[in-house]
């Protein structure tokens, strides 16, 4: 009896074999889907990632360009107001209280506000520069001069500097204060 046992149990595991087999495979393959699938899962989120910083940096740089595309037009009329203040600097006292030129320089003085009107509409700045401190980002020194302000203080602005917005648009020129000898 225990042979036939033995041997009924031996045909019922020739028979399951194939079965097993089988599932094996099955579960063999089941595995490497699931792999595959997280394989592409993960390339789907890298993917995903990509496109947001490419949408983000889209993004900012059509707010640069919105911001500061004026930026070579401005250098280009900075210098109009240079002249402008250059030339309403020259004007002598005298001149300005003389009836033939009162209108004249009225015009000048209201064409200039009217220029740094447009300037700050348009985010562009006057740099402060007498009385501070050195600072690259913003001034450039031209020369030393002796006086009895700190060393590295700003004593004398040869040319106005300018921002548009938080960027630089043009360094002041500048004279700074040196230790006296």
């Amino acid at each position: 009896m225990a042979d036939e046992t033995t041997e009924d149990l031996r045909e019922q595991t020739a028979e399951a074999a194939p079965e097993l087999a089988e599932h094996d495979g099955q579960a063999a393959r089941i595995t490497e889907l699931e792999e595959q699938l997280a394989a592409a899962q993960q390339e789907t989120l890298y993917a995903r990632a990509d496109i947001q910083n490419v949408r983000r940096r889209a993004e900012k740089d059509a707010a640069d360009a919105r911001a500061y595309a004026a930026t070579n037009f401005a250098r280009d009329v900075l210098s109009v107001a240079d002249n402008l203040e250059r030339g309403l600097a020259a004007i002598p006292a005298e001149l300005r209280e003389d009836d033939k030129f009162k209108g004249l320089v009225t015009g000048l003085e209201a064409t200039g506000r009217e220029l740094e009107k447009v300037f700050e509409r348009n985010g562009i700045t006057r740099i402060v520069a007498m009385g501070e401190t050195l600072d690259p980002n913003k001034h450039q020194a031209m020369m030393e001069m002796p006086s009895d302000q700190a060393p590295g203080t700003i004593v004398q602005e040869m040319q106005s500097g300018w921002m548009i917005k938080d960027r630089l648009l043009r360094p002041a020129l500048v004279a700074v204060a040196k230790k006296p000898d």
